[in-house]
């Protein structure tokens, strides 16, 4: 916007927005400025009405700060949508939208259909989608269903590619391949197998036979069952462990179970085809049952030697936490592996209770916050 002023209109238009709705008093035009530099000058004071609008409330404010006179209009919510996508490029129009939400409340976005649908999809407002949801009706709440399908089905397509490749691509070495390529190859059998035909005479290695590993087999699937808690600082896992569940459903090798708990458990293995039906059943939010989720989750290991169970959570139980290791040490005495993660997404640091998660590990459960990705590593190697 600024590249062809000269340095002393830029300075004017920088005062603008640091003074605010005082500018048109304080400044004086600049010596020769044009018409268009005035029009730039016209553009820093919607900038600034734009951003007022939405930061006043810092100071308790709501734009109604002119008080009569002959101020211009004020600006309205769809006024204000309008003119953040017309003066702002969309990195910093999802970071306004974002702070509207989050920072200074304005629920109207998320309530109004029409809103609704200009805000920016991504994983913020789908965040705020989840904990609105409840008070969401007709038409708005169907609007909404389709921007978290939209932003779900972009995060499965970035995971499922990987996911796959790390569970189905992990081989199997004692079952023999059609397809001969040197990624099959099985180097370690291949020179075992051949050793007979070492021809010492020449002194060289004859291979009359080569080896490929094999895919892992669908035939008795390995049993995972994802456990959730959905607490409110858990936002961020629920939303990944829902879509990694539903791609994990779709993967024959697995046999898949998701269940979400606060102080009571709902199965949502029913939905899984359908993660926005899932997520869209999600109450964040309430008190924390986790050893209730995991005798739950304990009724569903039907072959504990290949069963996987996954809990998901900050390990914050809002009962006895003693019942809770002894339901975990339970689940793992029957041979199933446990995993416990305190936070699934790509964001880092996640607060749990460091005790449990201690005394967890020292029992002999995985304990760590991981993403995604590295969750589908894991799997596919316990599995291999």
């Amino acid at each position: 916007m600024e590249p062809d002023l000269d340095p002393q209109q830029k300075a004017m238009n920088r005062w603008r927005l640091v003074l605010g709705p005082h500018a048109d008093k304080l400044i004086q035009p600049v010596e020769g400025e044009g018409e268009e530099q005035k029009q730039k000058g016209f553009v820093y004071q919607e900038i600034d009405d734009v951003l007022s609008f939405l930061y006043d409330r810092e100071y308790g404010e709501e734009q109604g700060y002119r008080k009569g006179g002959q101020g211009k209009s004020l600006l309205t919510v769809p006024t204000w949508i309008s003119k953040v996508r017309e003066l702002f490029p969309k990195t910093t129009v999802e970071i306004l939208e974002k702070q509207a939400l989050d920072r200074y409340g304005l629920s109207e976005l998320l309530l109004d259909k029409k809103l609704l649908e200009r805000l920016e999809p991504n994983m913020d407002l789908l965040k705020n989608i989840i904990q609105f949801k409840g008070r969401m009706k007709g038409d708005v709440l169907h609007s909404a269903k389709e921007i978290v399908r939209k932003v779900v089905e972009d995060l499965r397509r970035k995971l499922e590619s990987q996911t796959r490749a790390s569970i189905i691509g992990k081989k199997s070495p004692y079952s023999p391949s059609r397809v001969q390529s040197l990624r099959n190859l099985n180097f370690k059998k291949t020179i075992i197998k051949n050793l007979k035909n070492y021809d010492k005479a020449k002194d060289r290695f004859v291979v009359d036979r080569i080896y490929f590993d094999g895919s892992i087999q669908p035939y008795n699937k390995w049993n995972i069952i994802i456990a959730v808690d959905e607490s409110g600082s858990m936002m961020n896992s629920v939303i990944y462990s829902s879509v990694m569940a539903s791609i994990f459903y779709r993967i024959n090798a697995l046999k898949t179970h998701l269940i979400i708990f606060d102080t009571q458990v709902v199965d949502l293995t029913g939905r899984l085809e359908d993660p926005v039906d899932v997520l869209m059943n999600v109450q964040l939010g309430g008190g924390t049952h986790i050893t209730k989720a995991l005798r739950y989750g304990e009724g569903l290991i039907d072959n504990p030697s290949r069963s996987l169970f996954i809990l998901v959570s900050d390990l914050e139980e809002g009962y006895s936490i003693q019942h809770m290791y002894k339901a975990c040490k339970d689940i793992m005495d029957t041979g199933c592996k446990l995993v416990v993660l305190t936070a699934l997404d790509f964001e880092g640091s996640p607060v749990y209770n460091e005790h449990a998660a201690q005394t967890l590990t020292n029992m002999g459960a995985k304990v760590a916050a991981i993403t995604p990705h590295e969750l589908a590593d894991w799997i596919g190697d316990i599995i291999s």
